[in-house]
């Protein structure tokens, strides 16, 4: 599999610094490492979707959905400082899933419309979250504002 070039990685890097920080010495979450590959997932699908290579887009849609979680204590350090917002991170979260999974079986059909507009899904699940919860994020755990 072709990894996304130079600038695709870099932009993804500079995108998961933006989301959680870590500029002031605070230990980066692991939260930051799963949006970096994230980052770079949707950078890949980009360039496939460019190109119309559809296999490529269908293994790659999964990676996104389907991302890692954080270990355990952080999750319940993020959880507790979500507190009432708890279920509507998780409804992105969810969300995006779903359009992930839309995503990866039109790109099994060879639908490039159906690719396109279900990644235009996840692209508004990750946007939602971001607006949502980067800033709050960024100074609670990084003290950054």
């Amino acid at each position: 599999m072709k990894h996304p070039t130079f600038p695709g990685r870099y932009l993804a890097l500079v995108a998961a610094a933006v989301f959680l920080g870590g500029a002031h010495g605070a230990e980066p979450l692991a939260l930051r490492g799963i949006m970096v590959q994230l980052g770079a997932d949707l950078q890949a699908v980009t360039d496939a979707i460019a190109r119309e290579d559809w296999p490529r887009v269908a293994d790659i849609a999964p990676r996104i959905g389907d991302h890692p979680e954080p270990p355990g204590d952080e999750k319940a350090r993020i959880l507790q400082f979500l507190g009432a917002d708890a279920g509507r991170f998780r409804g992105f979260d969810e969300a995006t899933h779903h359009a992930s999974e839309a995503l990866r079986e039109a790109a099994a059909r060879g639908d490039g419309a159906a690719v396109i507009a279900a990644f235009a899904d996840v692209q508004r699940g990750c946007l939602g979250c971001h607006e949502q919860f980067r800033k709050p994020f960024i100074e609670h755990f990084y003290g950054e504002h």
